[in-house]
């Protein structure tokens, strides 16, 4: 990896995971303060890392595996008929743009969090944590603005990376439940990577077990880092 002998790596102590409530979790993470090119980022990346945040993290908990890197092939992405439909439903979505989130961006992600998300360990969202969490991209971050005529009604926190995107973080108006506008959101950036002629949309982890995290294998075909390689499954 490029400049890897100048990348310091911590380890977390063990804490409560996030997924499963009888077991501890323990991450790996790159210095906060290193300077991470895109380059780097990207080679981070196809070694099964995240960015969340300012943090670039994996988990490493020990005999425990069920957290799997997940990737789908954008050129090879055939949609279902769920989400054929998806996607002609939401046609009338206007897409922009941009390095930074809009002003109203809090006000969704906040009715997205209270709506969506109040059993889990985002709630209550507050300004800091969405600073945090979302407003710190790195310089490959972008922020996809879906709006309804005028209306904001989904933000897609991307980063571009030298071999695809890595889907960060969606969230949404829940006042339109018939759009799936999280579904929508992994679509467009798969036809986003077709665009710019990348070959993946990175997804995070796969929880085989986890069903919040099952939906990544909906996209097909998927490929899973197993065992330090990338298995295509589908």
């Amino acid at each position: 990896m490029t400049d890897d002998k100048q990348i310091k790596l911590y380890a977390t102590h063990p804490h409560p995971c996030s997924y499963f409530g009888d077991r501890e979790a323990k991450t790996l993470f790159i210095d906060p303060d290193a300077n991470i090119s895109t380059p780097v980022y990207s080679e981070l990346s196809r070694r099964g890392f995240r960015r969340s945040g300012a943090h670039i993290y994996r988990p490493d908990c020990g005999a425990c595996k069920a957290c799997i890197a997940s990737r789908v092939p954008a050129n090879l992405f055939k949609p279902s008929r769920t989400q054929r439909k998806v996607a002609n439903r939401n046609s009338d979505l206007n897409a922009r743009i941009s390095d930074s989130p809009a002003d109203n961006a809090y006000a969704l992600y906040e009715k997205y969090i209270n709506s969506r998300h109040r059993d889990g360990d985002m709630y209550p969202p507050s300004r800091q944590q969405f600073d945090s969490f979302l407003g710190q991209g790195s310089e490959a971050s972008q922020y996809i603005h879906f709006y309804l005529a005028e209306q904001l009604i989904a933000i897609a926190v991307t980063d571009v990376l030298d071999d695809g995107l890595s889907a960060i973080y969606t969230f949404y108006d829940p006042d339109f439940p018939q759009r799936s506008l999280g579904v929508y959101g992994i679509l467009w950036q798969i036809s986003r990577c077709k665009d710019l002629a990348l070959p993946y949309l990175y997804l995070g982890y796969w929880i085989r077990d986890c069903q919040k995290m099952r939906y990544k294998t909906d996209y097909k075909p998927i490929e899973l880092l197993m065992s330090n390689r990338w298995l295509r499954l589908n």
